[in-house]
């Protein structure tokens, strides 16, 4: 098989089947290395040719709090207060930068997602 990159959204497609037979392969064998060839392509014929929206900052606190079995009385060293977690949780308040830094070093929230 030649590997080329991926030029056009039929040559995407066709990757895409290739690694959908490829997904049982073991690590560390011809198969394998073969998957991991072409999942790296496509991951970078996905980020020239596919815009992801980042998703809305409480959306994205919320998904954290989520992952990490938080509840909102949690984040209230972050936020200052219970009124105002519950204030923010409900798009009734808006997030400050020191808040953001906050998130972001207690909980890990990724920055770009707080900032969009």
């Amino acid at each position: 098989m030649t590997i080329k990159p991926i030029k056009t959204k039929k040559n995407y497609e066709t990757v895409l089947k290739k690694i959908d037979a490829l997904l049982d392969a073991k690590p560390n064998t011809s198969n394998g290395d073969l998957l991991d060839i072409l999942t790296t392509l496509v991951e970078a014929y996905e980020q020239k040719h596919f815009f992801i929206v980042p998703p809305d900052p409480i959306e994205a606190i919320k998904f954290r709090m989520e992952q990490l079995g938080l509840k909102q009385s949690d984040l209230v060293e972050a936020l200052g207060g219970k009124n105002r977690v519950s204030e923010i949780l409900n798009h009734k308040r808006e997030l400050t930068a020191k808040m953001m830094k906050e998130l972001y070093k207690k909980f890990n929230v990724p920055a770009d997602s707080l900032l969009s």
